[in-house]
């Protein structure tokens, strides 16, 4: 009987060497030549793949381990595109136009700065991007806030805030997909674990809002832009309390730990109907607005971009980016690249606290290199894995981590995709804001208390360092 051929090993030197080459390769395309991220990663992973055959290295054998990152990403695949048709359908229905209706019209002056950390929180959690609700409500909550006369790092700072918050715990967020798809972690526990980092950093930016806006008890929530707004979404959209039906069933059933797929299909079903019997659209325009969004022009420009959103083809290119991170990370496996990088955590990572430290560290530094957290989770998801497990420690405080000191603390870099893109669209630098968005800070703070008393760590059988092991 013939035996199966072992994989070919490759020196550290030519792995070393190939990791240096990936991560320039995506460094310089990103950061340099501003080339999408996807083209970066399938352009490094191949060559790198080249490389390693050049080296000795059989194709079957990267062509094994791409089928196997495939077809645990498969069902994060699935989930993005289930979003994209969620939102459209709740577009179309006008329920997230409701959302933003009535959150902008019960806008007490005195309490703008934590209405302002709430309405982002609760678009980015009804849509499931920071950046959609950073350049719509944002935008349109930085020019009331120059009305009121609130200086725009505080008002910068909420929005970044309410938006960062929504982004990290949204089922929608393609970043809440990516994290525990990269970390071989469920998405409802991930969710779940992220409760403990961001709710308090929430906590911490309402408690800074309300101090801050105690200074300014004059003025009204008016404003050409703002009456506009108002007047072109009630308008556009027929305000109906049973518009509310399918965010609150969806939340209820994900609480509930139901399946993700099935309760996002009763999400849009439930989005198609209203969008018939409440707005009544056709049920093939509702049908056509699942694939490709909300299209209808509303007249105003601000609103078109607050509205037109969602459908199957507003997630192509996240799509596209969670199977070049596939395409990108496997051949880093397969020619013991990962390796390397695990046995130097190993070597210096003595205890699980260390371990956990070092991973925050690590991915933070590459963070920095890149910025671009696709490309980091890519990266650190797949490669810290096998240790968690090793140090018995559940998978969800790695994706958990992912989000601590990427998603959430992107912004504060201002060389990064989203520093950038904070500053330019609400026209504060970097620096300026950064005080005022506690949650880009305080979920490390949060994060590293926790590692050194033990408390939200949590061992691969549920329970937390804090407390003893369940009885086997």
């Amino acid at each position: 009987m013939k035996q199966t051929e072992e994989k070919k090993q490759l020196s550290v030197q030519q792995s070393t060497f190939l990791l240096v080459l990936s991560v320039a390769i995506v460094l310089i395309g990103i950061v340099a030549l501003k080339a999408k991220p996807v083209v970066c990663l399938v352009s490094a992973g191949m060559l790198v793949s080249l490389l390693g055959m050049a080296f000795g290295v059989r194709w079957e054998d990267i062509e094994k381990d791409m089928k196997e990152t495939v077809k645990r990403i498969a069902v994060a695949v699935l989930i993005l595109l289930f979003v994209g048709l969620m939102v459209g359908s709740w577009m179309v229905s006008g329920t997230v136009p409701f959302l933003m209706y009535y959150g902008l019209k019960f806008l007490p002056p005195s309490l703008f700065l934590v209405f302002t950390i709430l309405l982002c929180a609760l678009m980015s959690i009804m849509t499931g991007t920071s950046w959609g609700t950073m350049s719509t409500l944002g935008i349109a909550l930085m020019g009331v806030s120059a009305g009121l006369g609130i200086p725009l790092p505080y008002t910068a700072g909420c929005v970044i805030t309410g938006a960062i918050f929504g982004d990290k715990l949204s089922p929608l967020s393609d970043t809440t997909i990516l994290a525990p798809a990269m970390s071989g972690a469920d998405m409802i526990d991930h969710i779940k674990c992220m409760l403990f980092t961001t709710v308090p950093s929430l906590l911490v930016g309402l408690v800074m809002a309300f101090i801050l806006g105690l200074q300014f008890h004059g003025g009204t929530v008016d404003g050409e832009q703002y009456n506009l707004i108002m007047e072109t979404l009630s308008a556009n959209f027929r305000m109906n309390p049973l518009l509310l039906l399918p965010p609150v069933v969806v939340l209820v059933l994900i609480f509930m730990q139901k399946p993700t797929l099935p309760v996002f299909a009763i999400g849009i079903f439930l989005g198609v109907i209203l969008a018939v019997a409440v707005q009544g659209e056709t049920l093939g325009d509702t049908l056509t607005a699942l694939y490709q969004g909300y299209t209808s022009d509303t007249g105003v420009e601000i609103v078109n971009s607050m509205v037109q959103r969602g459908g199957a083809t507003s997630m192509y290119d996240s799509i596209g980016l969670i199977i070049g991170a596939a395409v990108f990370g496997a051949p880093l496996q397969t020619l013991g690249i990962t390796k390397i990088l695990l046995d130097a955590i190993t070597k210096a990572a003595k205890t699980t606290r260390s371990l956990m430290i070092l991973s925050y560290l690590l991915h933070m530094f590459l963070y920095c290199i890149t910025g671009a957290y696709y490309v980091t989770f890519a990266i650190v998801g797949p490669v810290l894995g096998p240790l968690y497990d090793k140090y018995d420690l559940h998978r969800k405080n790695l994706s958990r981590m992912l989000e601590d000191s990427g998603t959430a603390f992107g912004p504060l870099i201002p060389w990064s995709n989203v520093g950038a893109f904070c500053a330019t669209t609400l026209g504060v630098p970097v620096m300026a804001y950064a005080p005022f968005a506690p949650i880009t800070y305080c979920s490390l703070l949060f994060a590293l208390i926790y590692i050194i008393t033990g408390f939200a760590v949590f061992r691969r059988d549920g329970t937390m360092l804090i407390r003893p092991k369940k009885a086997s």
